[in-house]
This record gives C-alpha cells, sequence and structure tokens, in this order.
C-alpha cells in the first residue's frame, strides 16, 4: 500500500453487539476484508478506521455495512460470505441483475467469484449445452451443480444426472469388489463433495435412493434419452471422441447438459484422442452451444491452488 496515497473514513455502527460476529474469532474476518481490499482497518467500541485509497476505502465501507444488516438479519458472517458481497461490488451484481447472475438453492445463494464465472453462470442461463474448460478450482463443477439443484428445486427439472470417466479402472468396473456405487464411488468422490455441501447428507442419500439424483459412469450412458434431466459430465477431458459422442447424443427433451474439464489434465494414454479437445473444435459454432474458458485467475480454491497452477504454466 503506498502511504503517499492513503486515505481515511471512520464508521459507527449502533449496536456494538453486533459487530463481534462481523469482525470473527480473532478478528479473522476483519483480516480477510483488509486482504482482499488492500487496507487497514482499526477499530475502538462501534467505531471503526480504514485506511487505504478512495475506492478500497468505499468498497471496504459498503463491505462492512451490508455485512452488519446481515448479521442483523441472523446471517452467519464468514468468508464465504465476506467473498461473495465482494464478487457483488467486484462484478457490479445489483439487485436488478441478481437473479440472472446467481444460483438460488433454498438455503443459500451462490454468486460467481469472477467475471469469467459471471459468463459461465450466464451461459447455464442461455444454452442448452455448456462445456466448461479450465484447471481445478475454478467453479466448473460446483457451479454446474449448482445450478442443477437449483432447477431441480425449482421444479424445472425431474432428475439430476451425474456422470464422469473412470479412466483410471480402464472402464472395466466389473473386476472392482463391491457392488456398482461401491465400484464407481471413488471416480465420483468431486460431485458427491459438491452435492454435500449444497444438501444435507441424508437429503442426497435420500435422493439418490429414490433415483432423482442418478451418479454413474459415462458407460452407463450408453443407449439412454435424458428427458427432463439435468446432465453433468465431470472430467471429460478423460473421454474419447467415441464416448463424447455418445454422451452428447443422449440429450433429450427439457434437459440441459454441462461438460466440465481440464485439456491439461488428460489421462488417455493418447492425449489426442481426448473427447473434450475433439469436441471443442467440433461444436464451437453452433449457436445452442456454449463454451466458457476458465482461467489459473478463476481459481476460487485457498490462494495457493491458483499460484500453484500459475508456476506449472509457466
Amino acid at each position: 500500500m503506498n502511504k503517499n496515497f492513503d486515505k481515511v473514513i471512520e464508521i459507527e455502527f449502533d449496536d456494538n453487539t453486533l459487530l463481534s460476529s462481523i469482525f470473527g474469532f480473532e478478528d479473522k474476518n476483519i483480516h480477510l476484508i483488509e486482504k482482499l481490499n488492500n487496507v487497514t482497518i482499526n477499530y475502538r467500541g462501534n467505531i471503526l478506521k480504514i485506511v487505504g485509497n478512495k475506492n478500497a476505502l468505499e468498497e471496504t465501507k459498503i463491505t462492512l455495512e451490508k455485512l452488519y444488516n446481515d448479521a442483523k438479519k441472523g446471517f452467519e458472517i464468514d468468508d464465504e460470505k465476506i467473498k461473495d458481497i465482494r464478487s457483488s461490488l467486484t462484478l457490479e451484481i445489483n439487485n436488478d441483475n441478481m437473479n440472472s447472475s446467481s444460483i438460488n438453492l433454498k438455503k443459500r445463494k451462490i454468486l460467481p467469484r469472477t467475471k469469467n464465472q459471471k459468463i459461465y453462470l450466464d451461459l447455464l442461463n442461455k444454452k442448452n449445452i455448456v462445456f466448461a474448460i479450465g484447471p481445478a478450482g475454478t467453479g466448473k463443477t460446483y457451479l454446474a451443480v449448482a445450478k442443477a439443484i437449483s432447477s431441480l428445486q425449482n421444479g424445472k427439472i425431474k432428475k439430476i444426472i451425474l456422470s464422469r470417466p473412470a479412466v483410471e479402472a480402464g472402464e472395466k468396473i466389473g473386476f472392482l469388489p463391491g457392488d456398482l456405487k461401491e465400484k464407481v464411488d471413488p471416480f465420483l468422490r468431486p460431485i458427491y463433495d459438491a452435492l454435500y455441501d449444497m444438501i444435507p447428507y441424508d437429503q442426497v442419500e435420500k435422493k439418490i435412493n429414490s433415483g432423482i439424483i442418478e451418479i454413474a459412469p459415462i458407460a452407463f450412458m450408453r443407449g439412454r434419452t435424458l428427458n427432463d434431466c439435468y446432465i453433468i459430465l465431470d472430467e471429460a477431458q478423460n473421454t474419447t471422441k467415441i464416448q463424447m459422442k455418445m454422451f452428447l447424443t443422449r440429450l433429450g427433451k427439457n434437459s440441459k447438459m454441462v461438460i466440465a474439464g481440464d485439456k491439461t489434465q488428460i489421462d488417455l494414454i493418447s492425449k489426442s484422442d481426448s473427447g473434450l479437445v475433439d469436441s471443442e473444435k467440433r461444436l464451437n459454432k453452433i449457436n445452442d452451444i456454449g463454451f466458457i474458458k476458465l482461467e489459473s485467475a478463476d481459481v476460487v480454491r485457498h490462494e495457493l491452488v491458483q499460484q500453484i497452477i500459475e508456476s506449472y504454466e509457466e
């Protein structure tokens, strides 16, 4: 921070008791806001003093005021809440375009964290098939699963189908011990993680047992027509050209598809056989198919993940 250009503003809040939830344990939330906005925040009682450049001061002031209002309403103030508010300010998401720029679940609202994620959500709203291509941690699968759950909760679809190629097992899962679910679960764990983050564990299990949520390897899609479904293919870079064609042609009436993958993580023997790479070349001119390329700057996991990805890209 360049001290020569620093300015100072003070904010006073009415209810001192709410500030402890805003600040977080050992001021964890305050430290995060300081880091995100490149400011310094000091406080005494219910008066906060913010030091930084003019734009950062205004953004920090609005962030704190929104957090204060959320605390008044009884919302938990945590890292996710702070990052969501910052995203809405950075991406100029306001009440007028909030619905089109967010995913509304019954118990939470998911906002894009980057400009590319916002484009991704726009494509999910407008296109029947969307390809999300980019490195780990950019929200490819997470946002797709959130959109699928939202569509299910709103009655727009009747079923969610989540799939990925079981390359590590060479699709020969018959040789593995256990029933089908036990055989394929290790390959589908990232999808389960996303589900459990948005729906309580018992509800996920209930929907899986009733068939409302189906999780299966791509090999089990052959010969089906998928109507009234939200279909997500994860780790799509590890599909072959034949598998990708088979998967895409399963699309039925009132259904949506999301194909998520990372072209730098192809595990096939011949990388040129990747169905994701091939489909990007073949299908990018079809109007109702959307493509979004996410980058290391879109990583929303731990900041170290972004640094690691950038190091390997170099």
